[in-house]
């Protein structure tokens, strides 16, 4: 249940729903001109605004912010964590391939680090939310990438059964205590640490956090002209926003 409602609060935390929701608003009151034409200049509004760079870039920072790295360089770990969220599902069943989106840099510092011997071993954790007829598991097709790398198959472990950042924590802490593992490197992306953060602390762990794939920048050469892309980064940070409330909100996270 709390998978199904959290895709309908990513849903509702959308600068294009709230645009959407606002011009059939305008239409159910068309018989009154002027409150119609103001809603649907809401509409307008919204949209441009949450697609401008600068906005954007604001809101990924403030995601950002409570990002802080814990690695320690003279560690090695026994095992780093990857959370997924770097596969692109439809473009692999497409293509064939395993596809990798933006997210990348997750598993690509998981792979520097054991090739150069700071850890010991990787743990692959991500599920599928709703799966489909055929589709593999985000850790099955990331521990095979690694794999075909020159990771050593006996350093990968896969949890393929996680479908958020709650399950991540729990899965994790489960396959630690098992493993007898004691020193923790967790990898994801900078927006997201906050709230993994949490949520490994609320099922009693402390790892280390290494943040990757920051994305705000320093505001030069950003323009005003509304960009998809930048409405893509908008629509992200306020689905973070609010999924750290929630999750706090349920205690998922401490």
């Amino acid at each position: 249940m709390f998978i199904a409602l959290s895709k309908l609060l990513d849903w509702l935390f959308a600068p294009l729903t709230w645009t959407l929701l606002l011009l059939l608003l305008a239409a159910l009151v068309r018989s009154r001109p002027r409150r119609a034409f103001g809603l649907a200049a809401l509409a307008a509004a919204v949209l441009v605004a949450f697609s401008m760079e600068p906005i954007a870039n604001r809101l990924q920072g403030l995601t950002e912010r409570g990002a802080r790295t814990t690695f320690r360089p003279d560690v090695v770990y026994d095992a780093v964590v990857v959370l997924g969220g770097m596969v692109d599902l439809a473009a692999t069943r497409g293509s064939g391939e395993v596809e990798l989106d933006a997210n990348v840099e997750r598993v690509l510092r998981a792979w520097e680090l054991l090739r150069a011997g700071r850890a010991r071993a990787v743990l692959l954790s991500a599920g599928l939310t709703f799966p489909q007829s055929g589709d593999v598991p985000e850790a099955d097709l990331l521990a095979g990438k690694l794999v075909a790398w020159g990771v050593p198959p006996w350093q990968v472990v896969v949890e393929a059964s996680s479908r958020n950042t709650r399950e991540n924590a729990i899965e994790s802490s489960r396959i630690a205590a098992a493993r007898g593992w004691k020193t923790l490197l967790v990898i994801t992306s900078a927006a997201h640490t906050p709230r993994a953060l949490g949520c490994f602390r609320a099922v009693g762990l402390e790892p280390d956090f290494l943040p990757v794939d920051h994305r705000a920048g320093d505001g030069r050469g950003q323009g005003w002209l509304p960009r998809a892309g930048a409405l893509d980064r908008s629509t992200d940070a306020l689905r973070e926003v609010a999924g750290r409330l929630v999750y706090r909100m349920v205690g998922y996270a401490r």
